[in-house]
């Protein structure tokens, strides 16, 4: 059986970033890792909160956002974007996640109407999360994984 892409990626060398992990036609997938990966992971209840505010904020821009998510080894989220910009995508994920870290009141999509796990969320945690996130990303982004 062929490997799917993210797995040929060397994950002792991927420090925290925002990287492009793949482009299928017009759909770019972004890896945003803010974990080193088997060094470090993100609380499953602060990635519960992350995905909810940052899904939320992400597709109330005008980018064509086809996804976002957890990645199951809990080091990071994919974000996948429809004719993509690559700059404009990092300066609205860098708004976003400015959003988050300063985020008070209830979270988005929190009920149990709304949500399957809706007792399962760490704002605090989620909040400091996104804004160490955030200051990785303060410098122009590289886009590609180190070697």
């Amino acid at each position: 059986m062929e490997k799917i892409q993210s797995f040929t990626v060397d994950h002792t060398k991927i420090v925290p970033g925002m990287y492009i992990s793949r482009v299928d036609g017009d759909v770019t997938t972004y890896d945003l890792r803010f974990c080193r990966p088997n060094k470090e992971t993100l609380d499953s209840a602060a990635m519960h909160t992350i995905e909810h505010l940052f899904a939320t904020y992400i597709r109330n821009t005008d980018l064509d956002v086809i996804y976002f998510g957890p990645m199951g080894c809990l080091t990071g989220f994919y974000l996948l974007v429809r004719n993509a910009d690559h700059i404009r995508v990092w300066k609205e994920t860098k708004t976003v996640l400015y959003n988050i870290s300063t985020f008070e009141g209830e979270i988005f999509g929190s009920s149990e109407i709304e949500c399957g796990n809706y007792r399962f969320h760490n704002l605090p945690e989620a909040r400091e999360a996104a804004g160490k996130f955030r200051k990785v990303l303060d410098e122009k982004p590289q886009f590609t994984y180190p070697e």
